[in-house]
C-alpha cells in the first residue's frame, strides 16, 4: 500500500483566509508600537537596530539586496491584524494565510492603485520577508529569544486562465498570537495613515501604546525616546526634529509639549487632545435666513491655533509611576541616563527630585535649551491635519 507523504510546506498545513470586505477600523500590535523594529526613513538602511531594556532584548537585521523593513512597510502588518481582529469578532476563523488583491490592501491603508503603487507594495513585501528580528519579547524563559521574519513568505495568485487573481502571504506565528489576543492589540486613528514623516508615525504608535486616552498623558525623557526609536540621526538631529514635531501638532488625537526638569533633562509630553464638535455643513439651502444657528462647538475642521505662546501651567506633572512603568522607574532613568553619559556631558539629574520643575512653554523653545537645536520659523501651513 502507497504511503501518503506528508507534505512539508507550511502553506500546505494552513488554511486559506481570505481578507474580508469593509472600511473597519485599523488595529495595531502593542508590542510592534513600543519598540523599535522598523526603519525610520526610507532610504535603504543595512546597519542592524540593537535595543535593550530591563528583560527586553531586540535585534532587526537587514539584507543588503532588500534593506530593512520601513515603518511605511508596517502599514501592511496594521492591515493583516484589522483582518485577524475583525474576522475573529465576526465569529470567522482565520489563519496566518491570507489571501487578498493588492487593490484591497493599497486602499485600506491610503495608498493609490497605480502601477507604480502596486510595484511598491511588492517592494514592501520583499523588505517585510528579508527582514529578520530576534526579540525575548513575549518568551517563557527568562533569556531566550525567538527569531522570526515579519512575513514567512508571499507569492502572486492566478486563477484557472492565468491572470493575476491578488496575492497570498503567511504572517508569522510571533505575530499571529498577539493579535489574537485583545490585551496586545489597539484601534489607531485612520489618520495615521497620512502622517508622511517616519518620526510622525512612530511616535503616534508610541503615544497611542502609552498615552492611551488618559487624562494627564504620558512623559519621556529625550534621550530615551532617541534610544527606543531606533533612528541613526545623532541626538541632536533627532532633538531637533521632536522639537518640529511639537512645533507642527501632527499626531491624530493628542497634543505634544514639553516639560523641563529643574536640572535641565528635557520631557516630551503628550495628552489626549480635547474633543471637538461637529463640523457645520457648508451647504445652507435658501430661503433660509442670514444667521443660521449650528448648534454645535467649534468644527473639527478649524485650523488649530499655534502652540508657540507661553504656556499657563508653572510646573510639571507629576511622573506616572504606576501607569509608565517602562518610563518613569528611577532604575530605569537611571539606565538611560547611563547610556546617554557617553554621549553627553550634561549633568545628571537625581530621578527622586522629578517633581521638582521649572516654568516651561509647550514648543519647547526655552532659554534653558535653546542651545540644543536651533530654532524654527514659524510655519502657519503646517498646523492643519
Amino acid at each position: 500500500m502507497a504511503v501518503r507523504r506528508r507534505s512539508l510546506s507550511e502553506r500546505g498545513q494552513l488554511d486559506l483566509f481570505r481578507a474580508l470586505p469593509g472600511d473597519f477600523a485599523p488595529r495595531d500590535a502593542q508590542d510592534l508600537m513600543a519598540y523599535p523594529f522598523f526603519s525610520l526613513s526610507k532610504t535603504h538602511r543595512i546597519a542592524p537596530i540593537d535595543f535593550a531594556a530591563g528583560n527586553v532584548a531586540i535585534r532587526v537585521e537587514a539584507v543588503p539586496d532588500h534593506g530593512m523593513a520601513t515603518i511605511w512597510d508596517a502599514d501592511i502588518l496594521i492591515w493583516a491584524a484589522s483582518q485577524i481582529v475583525e474576522a475573529r469578532d465576526a465569529g470567522l476563523r482565520t489563519s496566518r494565510l491570507m489571501a487578498a488583491t493588492p487593490y484591497e490592501i493599497l486602499t485600506y491603508i491610503g495608498r493609490g492603485t497605480s502601477l507604480r503603487d502596486y510595484q511598491r507594495l511588492k517592494a514592501a513585501l520583499d523588505r517585510l520577508q528579508s527582514t529578520t528580528i530576534s526579540t525575548t519579547i513575549r518568551q517563557p524563559a527568562e533569556g531566550r529569544r525567538h527569531r522570526f521574519s515579519w512575513i514567512n513568505e508571499w507569492q502572486e495568485r492566478t486563477d484557472r486562465s492565468g491572470k493575476p487573481d491578488g496575492i497570498e502571504l503567511i504572517v508569522p506565528d510571533w505575530f499571529y498570537r498577539a493579535v489574537l489576543d485583545d490585551a496586545l492589540v489597539l484601534t489607531i486613528d485612520r489618520a495615521y495613515f497620512d502622517l508622511t514623516g517616519g518620526l510622525d508615525r512612530w511616535l503616534y504608535r508610541l503615544v497611542r501604546k502609552h498615552g492611551g486616552r488618559q487624562r494627564d498623558g504620558w512623559r519621556f525623557d529625550f534621550r530615551h525616546l532617541h534610544q527606543k526609536s531606533g533612528s541613526l540621526s545623532p541626538f541632536k538631529r533627532f532633538a531637533f526634529e521632536l522639537r518640529d514635531i511639537i512645533r507642527r501638532q501632527p499626531l491624530p488625537g493628542y497634543i505634544l509639549f514639553i516639560e523641563v526638569e529643574i536640572g535641565g533633562r528635557t520631557l516630551l509630553a503628550f495628552e489626549p487632545a480635547p474633543p471637538c464638535g461637529k463640523a457645520v455643513n457648508s451647504l445652507v439651502l435658501s430661503g433660509t435666513g442670514n444667521i443660521v444657528p449650528s448648534g454645535t462647538r467649534l468644527s473639527c475642521y478649524r485650523e488649530p491655533k499655534s502652540l508657540l505662546t507661553p504656556g499657563r501651567k508653572s510646573e510639571n506633572h507629576a511622573l506616572n509611576l504606576e501607569s509608565n512603568e517602562e518610563s518613569n522607574f528611577e532604575e530605569r532613568a537611571r539606565d538611560v541616563d547611563n547610556i546617554a553619559s557617553g554621549a553627553s556631558n550634561a549633568p545628571r539629574i537625581d530621578t527622586k527630585d522629578n517633581n521638582e520643575s521649572t516654568s516651561f512653554r509647550k514648543d519647547g523653545f526655552t532659554d534653558r535649551d535653546a542651545t540644543a537645536a536651533p530654532q524654527l520659523p514659524l510655519d502657519t501651513s503646517g498646523g492643519t491635519r
